[in-house]
């Protein structure tokens, strides 16, 4: 129980995706600025974390390892994170056109968020076992979540505030994302691996 303690800590705020490890700004700075687009990103992004790692563990730990295939591992994780993005963007299409339309390209990047990518790698790296991929996958889907709704607010109120023109729109998210960083590895510290 310690262990899994440890490794929701890890995966919503000390190793935190996006704001400590970097991974997956793309999508970040992309559809941070509304919640709405950020609350479906977060949820497909969620949904694709938990899912790739149940998978690439089963694939891994039963096809890849026993076959002696595990130089396969990288692509066999990249073709199970772009099968379950292609059901989320069908999902997404069909029930909510408008979240659809909102997500715009960025839906598809899912498939090469190296986020995701990284989660799955990672599960293999620390050797966990497959309830700590999957609640690692869960808690890093949780911290993105939360870094994403977080930005999105801050992004929706600075709207009223008065930018200089020089550094709205993506300067601004970059300035608004190193003080998030910098706050969350001074708060929670930075552990290395």
């Amino acid at each position: 129980m310690d262990n899994l303690f440890a490794i929701a800590i890890n995966g919503i705020f000390v190793k935190n995706f996006l704001l400590v490890q970097f991974l997956g700004l793309c999508s970040f700075l992309g559809v941070s600025k509304e919640t709405k687009s950020a609350a479906g990103m977060s949820a497909a992004v969620l949904f694709v974390m938990i899912m790739a790692s149940t998978a690439a563990f089963i694939i891994f730990s039963y096809i890849l390892q026993p076959l002696g295939l595990t130089f396969l591992s990288t692509i066999s994780f990249i073709i199970i994170i772009a099968a379950l993005v292609q059901l989320v963007e069908f999902i997404i299409r069909k029930y909510s056109p408008p979240l659809y339309r909102s997500l715009g390209i960025f839906l598809p990047l899912i498939t090469t968020n190296c986020a995701i990518l990284g989660v799955v790698v990672l599960n293999v790296r620390l050797e966990y076992g497959f309830v700590q991929s999957v609640f690692y996958g869960f808690t890093a889907g949780l911290g993105y979540t939360m870094v994403m709704l977080l930005m999105s607010a801050i992004r929706e109120r600075i709207n009223i505030l008065h930018v200089p023109g020089s550094i709205q729109g993506l300067p601004h998210a970059f300035f608004i994302t190193t003080l998030l960083s910098l706050a969350f590895v001074n708060f929670f510290g930075v552990i290395p691996t």
